[in-house]
């Protein structure tokens, strides 16, 4: 066994982790990160990259005026009991700052996403525009070889096998050839992706999480932080008493790491550990999962082997989206997260097996998760079905079926989407009630109509509208389901991430059963309980705390220790 000594061992290369590792380096600390995979990322490389910052400057320097005070307020109304106060609190405080720090000293900036509604926004507090922020967009080529490090996004969110876009790449590909604008921008874009491919493995015009990633990496590279791949954690050095550095495995032996100032966790959460989705999850327990494979909740059961407190008690553990199964060429299967394109569209609901609508389908992608479990209660709910006609494909696409499609017979070889010349046809395809099924689609005919959903609400808030389609009247949510053939898709629930971590204080110290401070042991990302309480009050839920909670335990372990 060789010896290493560090001021801070840092665990988990992924957003939360390299966060911790490039802070601890600016703050004049020795660190090591050592990531058990080949590649950066983790799960948030394959994210939209968004992080709910209340309060940040970009948003204030471009007019959109929001205070941490109000987002207190939603906070603690959408969480209830068991808001642990202290620690939104110190979100919502050192939230701006950390983002001002990033982009004072490194290559991690960010843009304003202007309006983007809190997902609850009929809960006090709420915001329309102002708390979410994204990642500028990012040229991969300024990593060189290494840009082969950065673990790309899941198959189902490039194009032509390679090729990323942005949110607002997407309708000027759309509408390529309406306008020159659009197709100068599409040409502009494709030829820079078939140039990128004659050097690299895909395109290096990145955005989104990847974007994200790639920044922290570069930022890391450009200050020789140094990182080990293919270095698991095997265990930590030390005890409840006090953490001092920690075993790692690496090139098939051991490196015992010894950490003047701490070890922080940040390996990813336990989405695929079979053993902490039944205890922590609803039953059934949801199958599928969006997180890296390599998120076995190695930090979770490492903190509770020291007797580490995991928390929250009450919630539903994952933060969840609706997905469907995939068939890609190859002949393997994929996940496609209906996250905003499709189901707050005009002309689409979602039934049970009974064909019956259960939810709000403009709802944010973590609660239409919930309405499902809730209706699985009653009636089978999972999977439910995404119902609309050719047109609406056609129009605003579907899933994996992008906008444009009008012969959907590949996607019905292959399984990914069932049609019926009729709705009794189609609810005998998909096994759900067909009375049930023609009732839904009769009333929401109706209501398509009248503009109003006196059932569900749909187009009722903000988040749906913004969501749905502006041009549509008189509800830019709601419109007819009545040009044959009739489509379905199933979804199921899965988890982007998970809220069920390991019990923090607000400094990111992991606490024991007792609720006393671990000497030496830190937690952020999916290792660290969710400051939300398994709530999900905005887009970037997840790495908005991620990168404010590394920066929280890295201030602390800089005073800490020898």
């Amino acid at each position: 066994m060789t010896e290493r000594d560090v001021d801070l061992l840092v665990v988990g290369a992924g957003p939360a982790g390299m966060a911790a590792a490039l802070i601890a380096s600016l703050e004049g600390l020795d660190v090591l990160l050592a990531e058990k995979s080949d590649q950066v990322g983790g799960t948030g490389s394959t994210s939209a990259g968004t992080l709910w910052i209340p309060g940040n400057h970009q948003s204030r320097a471009a007019g959109f005026n929001d205070s941490a005070a109000q987002a207190e307020v939603y906070l603690n109304a959408l969480i209830g009991q068991g808001a642990r106060r202290d620690v939104i609190h110190a979100f919502l405080e050192s939230g701006p700052e950390v983002i001002g720090y990033l982009d004072a000293k490194t290559d991690v900036q960010f843009l304003p996403c202007g309006k983007h509604p809190d997902y609850r926004n009929n809960t006090p507090g709420a915001a329309i525009a102002g708390r979410a922020i994204v990642p500028k967009p990012f040229d991969g080529r300024l990593l060189g070889r290494d840009f082969a490090r950065v673990r790309p996004p899941i198959r189902e969110f490039m194009l032509f096998g390679g090729m990323m876009v942005g949110k607002e790449d997407i309708p000027r590909l759309i509408g390529r050839f309406k306008s020159a604008g659009n197709f100068l921008h599409s040409a502009k874009i494709f030829l820079r992706y078939v140039a990128d491919r004659l050097r690299y493995p895909r395109g290096t015009r990145i955005t989104m999480g990847n974007a994200l990633v790639a920044r922290l990496f570069h930022s890391l590279r450009k200050r020789n932080v140094p990182i080990l791949f293919d270095a698991p954690i095997l265990d930590v050095v030390g005890g409840s008493n006090g953490v001092t550095g920690a075993r790692l495995r690496v090139n098939g032996g051991e490196v015992q790491v010894r950490a003047r100032k701490g070890v922080v966790l940040a390996t990813g959460g336990y989405g695929h550990n079979k053993t902490f989705r039944e205890k922590f999850m609803p039953q059934p327990t949801p199958p599928h999962s969006l997180s890296h494979a390599g998120n076995i909740g190695d930090g979770i059961a490492i903190g509770e082997k020291l007797g580490a407190a995991t928390a929250p008690e009450r919630c539903s553990s994952g933060l969840w989206t609706p997905v469907s199964i995939t068939r890609r060429a190859d002949g393997t299967a994929g996940l496609y997260p209906h996250l905003s394109l499709d189901r707050a569209k005009p002309g689409l609901i979602a039934v049970n097996s009974s064909g019956r609508r259960f939810v709000n389908e403009g709802l944010s992608y973590h609660d239409f998760v919930l309405a499902m479990f809730e209706s699985h209660k009653t009636a089978p709910s999972i999977p439910a079905f995404l119902i609309c006609d050719a047109a609406f494909v056609e129009k605003y696409g579907l899933g994996d079926i992008y906008p444009g499609t009008s012969d959907l017979a590949r996607f019905e070889r292959n399984g990914y989407i069932a049609t019926g010349a009729t709705l009794d046809e189609l609810a005998a395809r998909i096994g759900v009630d067909a009375a049930g099924l023609r009732d839904s689609v009769a009333r929401n005919n109706r209501y398509a109509q009248t503009g109003v959903d006196p059932d569900f609400g749909k187009g009722d808030l903000e988040l749906n509208r913004f969501n749905g389609d502006a041009a549509h009247k008189p509800n830019p949510c709601l419109g007819p389901i009545a040009t044959p053939p009739y489509c379905a898709i199933a979804v199921y629930p899965a988890d982007i991430a998970v809220s069920t971590g390991l019990a923090t204080d607000a400094d990111a110290r992991v606490l024991s059963a007792a609720g006393k401070p671990i000497p030496g042991l830190y937690a952020c990302g999916n290792d660290m309980a969710s400051v939300m309480g398994g709530s999900y009050p905005g887009p970037g839920t997840t790495l908005g705390p991620a990168v404010v909670f590394a920066y929280r335990a890295v201030m602390h372990a800089r005073g800490a220790g020898a």
